[in-house]
């Protein structure tokens, strides 16, 4: 299994909004500037998390996109299953050949399964908060809060 940049990338970007907004609606121009991803890469991510109910969005000058829910309760395996599909090892018969012995088919299979399960346990064990917290524990600068400009 590899992760691609998708996958990476909503990753950080949710990481991101947790983060850095506060519980506002964070601009995909704030998120890409902080975090190196093209923007228009970033709204197809965001497409794909706010189908999967994972982020919301509101339109106009204090939009953007936020948690759905609590970051305790998004998951790393949630954002990667909306990215990326099932977290499965891949099957080795990428052929379709049906030769060989079945026996052995099914017990490297199974063994597979069972090492695919431990994957998603692992992705499923880190939480958007726990990364949060490993970025206060590391000394990463929170975004200054933003400022409304407004003119009568």
């Amino acid at each position: 299994m590899k992760l691609s940049n998708k996958g990476r990338y909503g990753v950080r970007a949710i990481f991101d909004i947790a983060f850095h907004s506060g519980g506002k609606p964070t601009q995909i121009k704030d998120i890409s500037r902080r975090q190196a991803i093209p923007p228009r890469f970033l709204e197809q991510i965001f497409q794909d998390l706010k189908r999967a109910g994972l982020v919301t969005s509101k339109r106009g000058p204090r939009g953007g996109y936020a948690l759905a829910m609590e970051p305790d309760d998004v998951r790393l395996g949630d954002i990667v299953r909306a990215l990326e599909g099932p977290i499965v090892l891949g099957s080795g018969d990428r052929n379709g050949n049906a030769e060989g012995d079945e026996t052995s088919r099914v017990v490297t299979e199974n063994a597979f399964s069972e090492l695919s399960d431990s994957i998603e346990a692992c992705f499923d064990a880190i939480t958007i908060q726990d990364l949060c917290d490993r970025g206060d524990a590391h000394g990463v600068r929170r975004a200054p809060p933003r400022r409304y400009v407004y003119s009568i």
